[in-house]
């Protein structure tokens, strides 16, 4: 068993790169949001549709990056060496096999699709232009998950931040070039956002890629055709984060239908709360995606009550760091509100709600490490059902009562979402303690 110190150094070693990404990633989807909210605020509720429809689409997939860090983490705790990245070849052609049917329906669909999240003939506009250019990245998004769970396996995440850094660059040049026509590019407003983030992941799977076709090919990678085996393992562990991404994002999707309901006004203050919350989650996210690596690679060399403790261990660093986070958030919520809305209106709707996301979040950092510590241990069924009851059987029934039925608007329903946070987290300390999820085999 390594000290305390050096524990949280392992931590931190592995943790602090993805969640600098994540971080990343949240702070672009706010500059795509601030750029378009200058537009107006049928762009801006537009691209807020039309993104979560993406979100939607792209939770098929999301179960590979899970799939493939469970499995290379174990064999990575084996010594394994020589098949580490067999996983990494079994998603790779789990994710092609998907994402290309997949692609061409979406496109196809596009307003039938968005139509059921809005009714409002302009932002269904503008939402199905910008979903079309984000859709035709659904393959290299695919792949790019399976190679970061690879990646993140064998405990390499400093590769994620190097990449999508780079990403990163290229999205927000290209974005602001195509939404307002510089430097000779077309002028294509909000669908120019979508557009420019399709680039950027194209040119990471370039990178993904030719990094892993130099390193990753003494533990297996591309030397053969993935056995049935492990084939079937990856779709086994995949299926359910998958399914529990779809109807997690599903679930956002019926949000947006239910602020709907209630006004514009409150889609477009709804899309910015939302983002400011992933740039909270996502570092917790992070946190847990290092704890999954740590507890797989534990449970590859049987030490279960190490396991557990990493677990533990990784929530009480993500308590302080999330707090950190969220105090802007709380102390000052018009002036982070007015980065993106130029509505003083609307500042003033988002300003409580923006206050209790910054607690809610703090409240639900023990759910956010140990979902996916359980899902490095194998338990992704665990995960799926404790996520969707809650979401599906208390969150939603009671946002649209309590914010329509009640007429508590927006506020009412942020409310809601505060206790089903606290929900959610004890739920996930009870599953964590009663260890369950150490005999799991995969």
């Amino acid at each position: 068993m390594l000290p305390e110190p050096t524990r949280r150094q392992t931590i931190l070693r592995l943790a602090l790169p993805i969640i600098a990404g994540m971080l990343t990633q949240s702070l672009l989807n706010l500059i795509d949001a601030a750029l378009v909210g200058s537009l107006g605020e049928v762009p801006l509720a537009g691209v807020g549709i039309g993104g979560y429809a993406a979100f939607l689409i792209t939770a098929v997939v999301f179960g590979l990056s899970s799939g493939v860090q469970a499995q290379t983490a174990r064999r990575h705790g084996e010594q394994d060496w020589t098949q580490r990245a067999m996983a990494l070849n079994a998603g790779l052609m789990i994710a092609f096999a998907v994402a290309v049917p997949l692609t061409l329906l979406c496109l196809w669909q596009a307003p039938r699709l968005l139509a059921l999240i809005n009714q409002d003939p302009a932002v269904t506009g503008e939402a199905v232009a910008y979903f079309r250019w984000r859709i035709l990245s659904l393959i290299p998004v695919a792949m790019i998950f399976c190679f970061r769970g690879y990646w993140n396996g064998i405990q390499q995440t400093g590769l994620y931040l190097r990449i999508i850094l780079v990403m990163h660059a290229v999205n927000v040049i290209a974005s602001l070039g195509l939404i307002f026509g510089l430097w000779g590019l077309p002028h294509m407003g909000a669908a120019g956002a979508g557009a420019g983030t399709s680039l950027s992941l194209f040119v990471g799977l370039v990178i993904w890629a030719t990094l892993s076709v130099r390193h990753a090919t003494t533990s297996g990678f591309l030397v053969g055709w993935p056995r049935h085996e492990t084939l079937v393992t990856t779709l086994r562990l995949a299926t359910p984060h998958s399914f529990q991404q779809i109807w997690f994002a599903t679930g956002y999707a019926v949000l947006f239908w239910i602020l709907g309901q209630i006004g514009t006004a409150s889609v477009a203050v709804g899309h910015v709360l939302v983002n400011l919350s992933l740039l909270l989650i996502l570092p917790g996210v992070g946190l847990g995606m290092a704890a999954m690596s740590l507890v797989g690679e534990a449970l590859g060399r049987q030490a279960r009550d190490e396991a557990h403790r990493w677990g533990w261990e990784v929530v009480h660093l993500a308590w302080p760091c999330l707090a950190l986070l969220a105090l802007p958030m709380a102390l000052f919520p018009e002036t982070v509100l007015a980065l993106f809305l130029h509505d003083p209106d609307l500042v003033a709707i988002g300003r409580l709600p923006l206050q209790l996301t910054a607690l809610m979040i703090v409240l639900d950092a023990a759910a956010l490490v140990f979902a996916q510590a359980l899902l490095g241990a194998g338990a992704h069924r665990t995960v799926m059902a404790m996520t969707l009851l809650l979401q599906w059987l208390v969150f939603l029934p009671l946002a649209w009562w309590v914010g329509v039925v009640l007429d508590h608007g927006l506020v009412g329903i942020w409310w809601v979402q505060l206790g089903y946070r606290c929900l959610n987290s004890i739920g996930f300390v009870l599953i964590w303690q009663r260890r369950h999820w150490q005999a799991l085999v995969i």
